[in-house]
């Protein structure tokens, strides 16, 4: 196994890493205090082809693997995941579903714009009464011949203000349970459409989470996706690919914590020596250090796999799992090493503490992973 990046995708790590330190990191304090949506950042990253990373170029994107997409998302994480998490949803569940299931127009109306950066689209699955359940929809879209008339709410939808297409999963025919179930493409300002209040988060607080309201919104039936009820196979099988993003999310963040950690500790020094040199804090680094390149494999392994066209829905819960769980260990043992100064905004550690608990909850719990990872192993 060649554990070797190409030139390109070295070429694409450098350039996020560039772009993180010099575009977002520059105000990413006073964005999260004041929950503040990166909107020019976003737009540059649109610009230089992080919103549509494995869009093929024919539709607008950059036509990049999986790997160079783990690679580009785990620099952006280390400062901001409020920007990452945009980047995110808009590739890895919004533009791949649209480019693998939707039709040829589809494409040319909304992949383009998406995969350009031209504008941005949420996900919406989640409901106050289905979060990673999504046979469980209360949303609905009631066949009424060359239109669906959809009503409902979704909850915890990222982009949910500054989006402009939103793909929603909704119920068309309960009898038929999840079969009736369809994935349909949503645009801001339909009528009937009302986007709720901002919700005062914890971490990613740049991000902008809003719950959807749909009172008789008209969705014509070309913008419905797939065939009549394939909406849950359609959210099932994008979310295997958001578990990558997330995935890598959680390793960028973890990143980020542990190297300012490390920069830290050799700079404080207590009992006349740098604390990276007592071995308490040492070893400290050395678990996280490990930890990080461990949850940096199952990354890995979980994009090649994409990218072969292999099953990975194994191994993208596997390395959501892991490197969420990972990121949250990382974080606080990064704030433990700062002492005092890890509970001050300006070291920036208390941000990614906080932002890494995120990444244990969306996408699917930590539990929901561990359903989809004992139902593969023990299915065998």
């Amino acid at each position: 196994m060649d554990f070797n990046l190409t030139e390109e995708q070295l070429m694409i790590r450098d350039a996020a890493r560039d772009f993180a330190q010099t575009e977002l990191l520059p105000g990413v304090i006073e964005r999260d205090e004041k929950q503040q949506f990166p909107a020019e950042q976003i737009k540059k990253m649109g610009e230089l082809g992080f919103l549509g990373m494995m869009v093929d170029p024919q539709y607008g994107g950059s036509g990049l693997d999986t790997v160079s997409y783990v690679l580009a998302m785990e620099e952006i994480s280390k400062i901001d995941a409020s920007a990452s998490v945009v980047m995110s949803v808009n590739n890895s569940l919004v533009c791949w579903g649209l480019e693998k299931y939707g039709s040829e127009a589809q494409k040319q109306k909304y992949l383009v714009p998406l995969a350009k950066g031209e504008i941005i689209g949420a996900f919406c699955l989640s409901e106050p009464e289905a979060g990673s359940d999504a046979t469980s929809q209360k949303t609905t879209a009631i066949d009424k011949g060359d239109y669906y008339l959809v009503n409902g709410t979704k909850n915890w939808i990222t982009n949910g203000n500054n989006a402009s297409v939103y793909l929603v999963i909704a119920q068309t025919d309960v009898e038929k349970g999840h079969k009736g179930i369809n994935a349909l493409i949503l645009e801001k300002g339909m009528e009937g459409f009302e986007i709720g209040s901002k919700e005062n988060k914890l971490g990613i607080r740049g991000s902008d989470t809003h719950s959807l309201m749909f009172t008789d919104v008209k969705v014509p039936k070309e913008n419905r996706i797939g065939e009549d009820g394939f909406g849950f196979k359609f959210a099932m099988k994008t979310l295997a690919g958001g578990r990558i993003g997330i995935a890598s999310q959680a390793l960028g963040i973890a990143s980020g914590a542990y190297e300012l950690a490390l920069k830290y500790s050799k700079e404080r020094k207590a009992f006349g020596k740098e604390i990276s040199k007592h071995q308490a804090i040492a070893f400290k680094l050395a678990d996280m250090a490990t930890q990080i390149e461990a949850a940096r494999m199952l990354c890995m392994k979980a994009a090649w796999e994409k990218d072969q066209h292999l099953n990975y829905d194994l191994s993208g819960a596997m390395a959501k799992l892991y490197a969420a769980d990972m990121a949250m260990n990382v974080t606080v043992e990064a704030v433990q090493i700062h002492g005092g100064y890890g509970f001050v905004k300006e070291y920036h550690v208390e941000r990614l503490m906080r932002d890494a608990k995120i990444t244990q909850i969306y996408e699917g719990t930590s539990e929901i992973q561990k359903i989809v990872i004992s139902r593969s192993i023990l299915s065998d």
